[in-house]
């Protein structure tokens, strides 16, 4: 399928499509013209991708972490790679605490305020 059709079906413009190829996420073979050229599987690919962006992984690790993807959508284990995750969902409960507590300061602060205080 051409790149305006994988960008169709996926909700996922042109231009970033593109990125994903250049960090090395996704592949595509070329035309005689030049242009991109992506099979069947890259639509549950950049699915998988933009699910991962969204958990917060770099790019960088989901290039580790793609080949471990199986059609799917789950992940079998990789060595290393489950290590990685682990780290990542360790830094996204540290946050998810950060912003916990700047919550519950927000909520003092604003009531404080509407006390008068």
């Amino acid at each position: 399928m051409l790149i305006g059709q994988l960008a169709r079906r996926t909700g996922t413009s042109e231009r970033l499509l593109r990125y994903y190829e250049r960090v090395g996420l996704l592949t595509s073979t070329r035309q005689a013209n030049g242009y991109r050229d992506y099979d069947d599987a890259a639509e549950q690919a950049v699915r998988q991708i933009r699910a991962l962006l969204a958990a917060g992984l770099s790019t960088t690790l989901i290039r580790q972490v793609m080949p471990c993807a199986l059609a799917d959508g789950s992940l079998r284990p990789c060595p290393g790679v489950l290590d990685k995750l682990h780290a990542q969902l360790d830094r996204l409960d540290r946050r998810a605490e950060e912003l916990a507590e700047a919550r519950q300061a927000l909520h003092q602060a604003i009531a404080a305020a509407e006390r008068g205080e």
